[in-house]
């Protein structure tokens, strides 16, 4: 009897709760997908917490997930709903109409969270009416299922609503019919949901335009690469990153999905001649191949959080010659479709860097990942400053006028890359005694590399066989001839650039303008 009661006083109502929210959610993601697809509740409330996260949390998160930093927050959403779910559905057994006013608060919140997303509509919190009226028409209906046994006997002096008190369930037929209740909600709830996402993507067309869009022969082509830029060594990192495999880090929680037949860049802000520029209208420019390497600047030192790609697109800077910046200017303020902002040092869009709006990625239209259709790429300076994608809007301003996404979070204005080098071999923490090659790939943007050194437990530095660059926007791979002997032994790495700056040993986090340090690894050799 205990068993039953606790029971009906938890294990029940925080199951109708559960299922209750579990079914508005997934009505919610199919109403998403037809009224606007960048409205789904979960992936608002998501976005806002990434937002307003204090920058040591995010840098955390990346650490730990790296990529997969997305995906943990979905999860984690996901978790602490189902808890708050089944919280609800046990105030409202005991205490209603209480529980149903937790999911009222819950929708305004999560109206908030959408509005505040960028370009929203009135539309835009339809689906998150449904996800609350939902759990608050369904929920009284599933805790009237809870099934119990009659009545007890009021005692003589009891209180008038005494027999209205809930008790032990029975535990035949109506708990079952009560669980084929809930499970139905639930199992609604999870296939309204995948669906919801399912129909989201198939309700936009950037994914079928992308596959039929053949990119235009460039003006200028990226010049072949050079015979011996790529080294023979296994396990060290492609001098080419392949698409999937190139790192993504940015605030979008879902990928925005742009048709390019809609889509606009406006050049605004401190100009004598705004305008706005087209998809039909850019890729009939003279467009320029080039290979640039990216690195994020949470990238730890020796992180992966670094790739080098054959981009294809126009240079910014003819762009900004037509608009004509005022001579007060010093920044552009970028902006994607999601509302993510950067602040770009004019001068690094106006040099003779290619700095460009790409449109291809290795010979293929960008990803959706990576910034379909349109994405900025800019050599030397670190993505957060720089690497906007799904870009919109370019406004021509003043770094004491406007501040960006990240500059608000805690990072520098400026951003440029700092001098890396990186170990890929040997990734494993032993190896077999004799010969072996140690090897990585160096960059330093806009300036190049002319020299990696390899230590060996803290003794003197030897230099590396350096592979011919692409160019000095790309990363250089290194090797180093290793007679390994048994026992114990670390690892460093450093790298000296073009213009004579050797790679500080100095140990710094990536907040606020990117880590600094000489990567050190440990190998025992057997």
């Amino acid at each position: 009897m205990a068993g039953t009661r606790r029971g009906v006083r938890w294990v029940l109502p925080a199951a109708a709760g559960v299922a209750a929210v579990l079914l508005g959610e997934g009505a919610a993601e199919v109403t998403a997908a037809i009224v606007d697809p960048n409205a789904s509740p979960i992936t608002s409330v998501g976005a806002v917490l990434i937002d307003f996260s204090p920058a040591w949390l995010k840098e955390l998160v990346i650490t730990l997930f790296g990529t997969a930093d997305k995906l943990v927050l979905i999860i984690l959403i996901g978790v602490v709903l189902a808890v708050v779910a089944g919280g609800v559905g046990v105030l409202e057994y005991w205490r209603r109409p209480f529980g149903r006013l937790v999911i009222l608060l819950g929708g305004i919140v999560g109206a908030v969270a959408v509005l505040t997303r960028a370009n929203p509509s009135l539309l835009s919190v339809v689906p998150v009416a449904v996800a609350t009226l939902v759990p608050i028409l369904v929920l009284p209906f599933l805790l009237r299922r809870i099934p119990v046994a009659a009545p007890a006997k009021v005692a003589a002096g009891a209180p008038a609503d005494a027999e209205s008190t809930p008790q032990p369930p029975d535990d035949g037929p109506s708990r079952r019919r009560f669980f084929t209740w809930v499970g139905g909600a639930a199992a609604l709830g999870v296939l309204g949901t995948v669906g919801g996402y399912v129909l989201q993507g198939g309700a936009r067309t950037a994914t079928a335009i992308r596959n039929a869009f053949n990119l235009p022969s460039p003006a200028v082509t990226a010049a072949p690469i050079p015979a011996g830029a790529e080294l023979d060594v296994p396990g060290i990192t492609k001098l080419v990153t392949p698409n999937e495999r190139f790192y993504r880090i940015d605030t979008a929680l879902v990928v925005p999905q742009i048709d390019p037949n809609t889509w606009k860049l406006a050049i605004t802000g401190m100009v004598d001649e705004p305008f706005e520029l087209t998809w039909d209208e850019l890729i009939a420019l003279p467009l320029e191949e080039s290979y640039t390497t990216l690195t994020c600047v949470s990238n730890p030192v020796g992180g992966g959080l670094a790739g080098n790609a054959r981009w294809l697109g126009y240079p910014i800077r003819h762009l900004l010659a037509r608009a004509k910046p005022s001579s007060n200017a010093d920044m552009v303020l970028s902006t994607s479709q999601d509302g993510f902002t950067a602040g770009t040092p004019l001068v690094a869009l106006t040099d003779d860097r290619n700095a460009i709006l790409a449109i291809g990625m290795n010979g293929q239209p960008l990803p959706a990942e990576h910034g379909f259709p349109v994405r900025m790429v800019v050599p030397g300076l670190y993505g957060y400053v720089s690497a906007t994608k799904w870009v919109v809007e370019l406004k021509v301003t003043r770094f004491d006028i406007d501040r960006a996404y990240w500059t608000n979070n805690g990072y520098s204005a400026m951003g440029p890359v700092k001098i890396a080098c990186r170990i890929d071999r040997p990734l494993q923490t032993s190896v077999a005694a004799g010969p072996f090659v140690i090897a990585g790939v160096a960059w330093h943007q806009h300036v190049g590399i002319s020299k990696v050194e390899v230590q060996i437990d803290g003794g003197d530095f030897n230099e590396a066989e350096l592979a011919t660059a692409i160019s000095d926007d790309t990363w250089v791979q290194w090797s180093w001839p290793w007679d390994a002997v048994k026992g114990s032994h670390s690892i460093r790495a450093r790298a000296t650039g073009a213009d004579g700056e050797v790679q500080t040993a100095h140990r710094q986090g990536a907040v606020p303008d990117g880590a600094t340090g000489w990567q050190e690894i440990f190998v025992d050799v057997f």
